[in-house]
């Protein structure tokens, strides 16, 4: 199965969550136990040889994707999580959002200096989430390989915020 073959398998909902959005529904690809096994494997694939040591996961469809590609990639997996929802000491980072601010944390003994990461979430959009995850891996001193992404808004520009990374998109739109 390839991209364009899962590209056709995302529901596009009209409208949600506000007027004017037309949110992609992955959904409909992680119920397909053959459509979701090959995004894993497409979003690993570019990174196989990379020596990945870890895979973070964005709260809450990066998890989805980036435990098992995590398991695809031999390494081990790390949460990055809203303020509040993990149980040991963290270090955080506040980002901009359209209307405010918001907060991501990852354990302070989740990433050891030098290790090489692999940043994986379900959406690149504008890039501020995606972007604050990748500040957290810094300030633990770990080494970001690259970031894996299922979609792509290529018309928000989120990675122009990526830039001197490797960014590997499995479906990517242009427009809305």
């Amino acid at each position: 199965m390839a991209a364009a073959d899962l590209k056709a398998l995302i529901r596009e909902i009209p409208d949600f969550p506000k007027p004017g959005i037309g949110f992609k529904d992955i959904t409909t690809v992680l119920k397909d136990a053959g459509a979701f096994r090959q995004t894993v494997q497409l979003m690993a694939d570019p990174f196989r040889d990379d020596k990945v040591d870890a895979v973070v996961g964005v709260e809450s469809r990066g998890f989805i994707l980036g435990a098992p590609i995590a398991y695809e990639l031999g390494c081990g997996f790390v949460l990055v999580r809203k303020a509040g929802k993990l149980p040991s000491d963290t270090i955080s980072t506040t980002y901009q959002l359209e209307y405010g601010t918001d907060t991501l944390e990852i354990h302070t003994d989740a990433i050891s200096p030098g290790q090489r990461v692999l940043i994986v979430d379900d959406l690149l959009a504008t890039g501020g989430t995606i972007s604050a995850a990748a500040d957290l891996v810094r300030k633990l001193s770990g080494e970001i390989v690259g970031f894996s992404f299922f979609v792509e808004l290529k018309f928000l520009k989120g990675r122009e915020r990526l830039k001197g990374y490797r960014v590997h998109s499995l479906v990517v739109y242009d427009s809305e």
